[in-house]
């Protein structure tokens, strides 16, 4: 029964599945299942030419982006028809700490789960962290985070929001094109402005004493910190209790009544929904979303030292678009459902044709090219192909199109040098006046050996003279090559 019909302090147990999810054993307390077998059913027994018709909540349940759903039984009864098409709209939240300036691979799954509720008419709320980075989130971590300064916080807090901004925008410009239908309004808040406000005292007197020290305690990954030799400090320990009071807050000021957070959230999350349940006597719902992992099952981000970020200063478009070209034929199915908009029988036809021309990459070209245009945009995107088209294919084109950003994130390592183009220069005197080559008769040989490159062709006489437009780009520019790594990028003065 709704909870307002229910005897006084009873409460709906979570539906008691079989199998007990990974999440529920390492965070204990009640057991929960992934979404309920009915729903799951109810995706996949659709007709074909109603696939993703069943609701918000049914049809991510069928690309694999929700993952988990809790309490179950309540979204059984409750969350499905509250996200079925034509209800009002509901409002969800993700939490994201800047514990540093930019989001990585990692941070978008909950992002595009929030852009899937905007794109059900539902409005969204994303939170960035700049309280609760100060204490640093414990979960699933084996020691504690370095304390962050205020200043570096809110600083590294500018740099989450502003990425933030660019995927919403983004999708709005680029992937928002139903006509008619409502695209929910999106927020963004930062935590510091409710919690840097709130008196010690109350917050204990309040939330605290509606959260049970049993239930925190009894989470795997708290007992284990307990028994370690560096043990578990108290800002640590009370880091999932100021989580569930930003979800009692946002209940409270902005109707919110989902949490949206990655699979090693589910404890927070767990607390959010006790405290929001209690102090409000509503019904809310957490749903998690996969953990993205390399191919050596190691969480993708920054403590793990293999992030790849969403920040054109720190990853490339290039180098975002190369990252998503190389996954496996075994993953990249699932990816285009989780990190596209892309239809299920558009991806249905694009792993067949995958099967008849597998040399092609389709798949996975396709599934670069939707993520890098979400995250750097349409130019992001043109830069990230020229990028490659330069590298790969040597193309002059492509390199005669390239900015010096662009060259310079395609080289990082690449030395530069600007020189003055004098009458009758020839290759061997470019190659020294960039240092590319030893003084002598092996940099001589080193051209004649076939060795030299500019612009993607080789040169195998050293007294060939530079020609406009062959060896020196329309850009002004000239890549040279030594060998098959060493790059040098030549800027032309005064052409």
């Amino acid at each position: 029964p709704p909870r307002s019909q229910r005897p006084p302090g009873k409460m709906a147990a979570p539906t008691l599945g079989r199998r007990c999810c990974r999440a529920a054993r390492l965070w204990g307390g009640p057991r929960r299942v992934p979404p309920p077998l009915s729903l799951r059913r109810r995706a996949h027994e659709q007709p074909r030419r109603a696939r993703g018709a069943g609701g918000l909540l049914a049809a991510q349940c069928e690309r694999g982006l929700f993952q988990e759903v809790f309490p179950a039984q309540s979204a059984e009864e409750q969350l499905l028809e509250l996200l079925a098409p034509g209800r009002p709209p509901l409002t969800a939240y993700c939490g994201f700490d800047p514990t540093a300036d930019s989001l990585h691979v990692g941070h978008l799954l909950p992002v595009m789960a929030l852009l899937h509720f905007q794109r059900a008419g539902h409005n969204v709320i994303a939170v960035v962290g700049g309280a609760t980075a100060r204490l640093g989130d414990p979960s699933g971590r084996e020691r504690a985070r370095e304390p962050l300064a205020a200043e570096r916080v809110r600083a590294q807090a500018r740099g989450l929001r502003a990425g933030l901004e660019r995927l919403f925008e983004n999708h709005r410009e680029l992937f928002w094109g139903a006509g008619g239908e409502r695209l929910g309004q999106a927020v963004l808040l930062d935590n510091s402005g409710w919690l840097g406000r709130q008196p010690l005292l109350d917050f204990l007197g309040g939330a605290g004493g509606r959260l049970r020290m049993g239930t925190l305690l009894s989470r795997q990954s708290c007992q284990a910190r307990l028994r370690s030799p560096e043990g578990m400090s108290l800002a640590e320990f009370l880091y999932p209790a100021l989580q569930a009071y930003d979800f009692f807050h946002l209940h409270q000021q902005h109707g919110c009544r989902v949490q949206v957070g990655g699979a090693d959230q589910m404890g927070n999350i767990m607390s959010g929904y006790e405290l929001v349940t209690k102090m409000t006597g509503t019904d809310v719902f957490g749903i998690t979303v996969p953990l993205i992992t390399s191919t050596t099952g190691d969480k993708l981000g920054k403590t793990a030292g293999n992030a790849v970020w969403l920040n054109r200063e720190k990853t490339s478009p290039f180098e975002l678009y190369q990252f998503f070209v190389r996954q496996q034929d075994n993953v990249v199915e699932k990816y285009l459902k989780l990190f596209t908009f892309l239809p299920l029988e558009e991806i249905d036809h694009i792993m067949e044709m995958h099967a008849k021309e597998p040399e092609k990459w389709g798949p996975q070209k396709r599934l670069a090219a939707e993520v890098t245009k979400l995250v750097h945009g349409r130019e992001g995107l043109e830069s990230a192909k020229r990028c490659t088209k330069a590298l790969y294919y040597s193309s002059v084109e492509a390199l005669e199109a390239m900015s010096d950003q662009e060259l310079q994130e395609l080289f990082k390592q690449a030395p530069s040098a600007e020189l003055l183009l004098e009458p009758g220069m020839n290759v061997l005197d470019l190659c020294r006046k960039a240092n590319a080559i030893p003084d002598g008769p092996s940099g001589y040989q080193k051209i004649t050996y076939g060795g030299v490159s500019i612009n993607g062709i080789r040169v195998t006489n050293p007294e060939t003279v530079l020609i406009l437009g062959q060896h020196i780009l329309k850009n002004g520019v000239s890549l040279l090559r030594i060998g098959k790594k060493n790059y040098y990028i030549i800027k032309w003065l005064q052409l």
